[in-house]
């Protein structure tokens, strides 16, 4: 008997689990003719966008005028990876800590499309070749987990961005999931609101991917590159629901402790909602996410 169609419109779903379990455990994904296709594709209009957007930004920026272009590129390299991007609800634009669930690269992505918002990201980040350099367009702020000596600066940084009307957002699991999952908080970022500085909300965000979460998310042992692969050699779209929360005041939960727990309690509850059934544990490996201070 055939099997059902997968999630990528492609094959089998047994066809698609087995390549998506291969996937988490590190091997590289073999990709058709087909597949290879559609990725070159992508890439070349990737290309395409940072060719296009970020001479403009370089322009704006000469001209002294605030640069949309880092929230245009990103909400269109988003749609080029395949995220058909909802939002429901009002993005703060100012002021704000967005504290979200993290699944994919895809998040910052759409994130930083739909709202504008800057990112708090591990310093190897910034390394990076092309990519640190892009994400530095779109005002990252790096963190060195490994350096427990340095997080007061980290902190002053982020007290920096804030002060200067930002709106920034962490993903405080400290890794990426398959989006039916929810890991504890952890809270060492969220000591910039220790006491919150003045006027900063806190708006909790979900983002939901349906279906294609179990594909699209970056879990296990799979390798970044690898998951870049997968996620672009895809034949079809896929929906990202990004949910932007009630915001609350972080004065009323004092203490970063507080303030992750209801973070992650309204998330949960969305979450829940958005799956119509309870969230399932995690069923892979989560290494322990050195934060300074943590």
């Amino acid at each position: 008997m055939a099997g059902t169609a997968s999630p990528n419109g492609t094959g089998s779903s047994s066809d698609f689990d087995a390549r998506r379990r291969a996937a988490a455990l590190g091997e590289k994904t073999a990709l058709t003719g087909e597949e290879t296709f559609r990725l070159w594709r992508r890439a070349a209009l990737l290309l395409v966008a940072v060719l296009s957007h970020v001479p403009m930004h370089y322009l704006w920026r000469l001209l002294r005028l605030p640069s949309p272009w880092p929230r245009w590129f990103l909400g269109r390299v988003a749609r080029i990876a395949g995220a058909r991007v909802q939002v429901i609800g009002t993005p703060l634009r100012r002021d704000v800590f967005y504290v979200s669930n993290h699944v994919s690269w895809i998040d910052i992505l759409a994130l930083g499309g739909a709202s504008g918002t800057a990112f708090v990201a591990k310093s190897e980040i910034g390394e990076a070749p092309v990519v640190g350099w892009l994400a530095g367009l779109n005002r990252t702020v790096y963190v060195k987990r490994e350096n427990r000596m340095g997080v007061a600066q980290q902190i002053n940084e982020l007290r920096d961005a804030l002060a200067e009307n930002w709106a920034i957002t962490v993903f405080p699991e400290g890794t990426t999931t398959n989006g039916k999952s929810l890991l504890p908080f952890k809270t060492p970022m969220l000591r910039v609101l220790e006491p919150p500085p003045p006027g900063v909300l806190v708006q909790p965000v979900l983002l939901d991917y349906g279906a294609a979460g179990e594909e699209i998310g970056w879990v296990g042992d799979e390798s970044g590159l690898n998951n870049a692969r997968r996620v672009l050699a895809r034949k079809q779209g896929f929906p990202l629901k990004i949910s932007f929360l009630e915001p609350f005041d972080p004065r009323d939960f004092p203490g970063r402790k507080a303030i992750a727990a209801e973070s992650r309690r309204r998330i949960e509850v969305a979450l829940v909602a958005a799956l119509g059934e309870p969230l399932r544990p995690f069923e892979y490996g989560v290494a322990a996410v050195d934060y300074p201070g943590s």
